[in-house]
């Protein structure tokens, strides 16, 4: 009864705070002619966005790798600090968060409508891009795994993940020389 009622309850959180992808989970009801409308805007282009959450959260898992962050001192006000290692959830649980950030935030990467900062659209029907994305989702598992237990070896390790995760991708699709067109090619093979 008890779980009954608590899965409810985090139904009924789900419907208030996202009634729109839960209308899309959902999708038209039995014997409807209704098609399941989409609902989600993008926003932001590529570039943003790996400007935006990719890149500071994974420039915290890679300080991890050569620093400790339990040495970092929090800020004057850390609840305004700007130094995710130095805010309010910084040293390791920042590390921790960071990483679990790459990882969700790779889901954002599959959005369908998103550009490139060229205007090309992102190759989301592409099956290495999916595989891309996968291995990013589960290098920040990693990450996330080998910052809990605070180890700088392991976070080393981790590092080299994402690294990896990230050059994956960037190689075909990011890293175009003048000959290969340059920015103008990014978003395609």
């Amino acid at each position: 009864m008890r779980s009954s009622i608590f899965v409810l309850l985090i139904f009924a959180s789900v419907a208030v705070l996202f009634p729109e992808e839960l209308a899309i989970a959902q999708g038209p009801g039995p014997g409807s002619t209704v098609a399941p409308r989409a609902t989600v805007r993008v926003q932001a282009n590529l570039a943003q966005l790996m400007r935006g959450i990719l890149l500071p959260n994974s420039n915290v898992v890679f300080f991890a790798q050569s620093n400790n962050p339990a040495d970092v001192k929090p800020a004057a006000d850390p609840s305004s600090a700007t130094d995710p290692l130095a805010s309010t959830y910084g040293g390791w649980t920042a590390v921790e968060n960071s990483s679990l950030a790459l990882s969700e935030a790779a889901r954002l990467l599959t959005v369908p409508g998103r550009v490139c900062s060229n205007g090309r659209p992102v190759p989301v029907m592409n099956a290495d891009w999916g595989k891309f994305v996968q291995g990013l989702r589960q290098a920040g598992i990693t990450a996330f795994k080998a910052a809990q237990t605070k180890n700088q070896d392991k976070m080393l390790d981790a590092a080299d993940v994402v690294t990896t995760a990230c050059t994956n991708c960037h190689n075909v699709y990011r890293e175009k020389t003048e000959q290969q067109g340059g920015l103008a090619s990014r978003c395609t093979k």
